[in-house]
């Protein structure tokens, strides 16, 4: 038996406490091999070569729906709630933060 999440918004938690949050709306729903498209030059920017050696990311669903849109709506709520957007905090460049 298959569990399977329609339409998820996910945070990516990165070992230096900074987050990501995005949706997967994929043609087929959520699938577990999916992990955004972050920056990852932003993200290489922030670690050693040492510590990108050995990299551990955690990612939670924090939201599930069956409409498209009520996810794409919730995502942009949660960058702004969680400040995913600030620099200081996330890897999210939209909405721009306003600090």
């Amino acid at each position: 038996m298959t569990k399977k999440f329609l339409y998820v918004v996910y945070k990516i938690t990165f070992p230096n406490g900074k987050i990501y949050i995005g949706k997967d709306i994929g043609y087929d729903g959520h699938t577990i091999r999916y992990f955004g498209t972050w920056n990852h030059h932003a993200v290489e920017a922030d670690f050693t070569k040492e510590e990108l050696k050995d990299f551990t990311i955690r990612r939670e669903i924090l939201f599930e729906s069956g409409d498209k849109k009520e996810v794409g709506r919730r995502e942009m709520e949660l960058i702004v709630e969680q400040q995913a957007n600030n620099p200081d905090v996330g890897y999210n460049p939209t909405p721009k933060f306003k600090g």
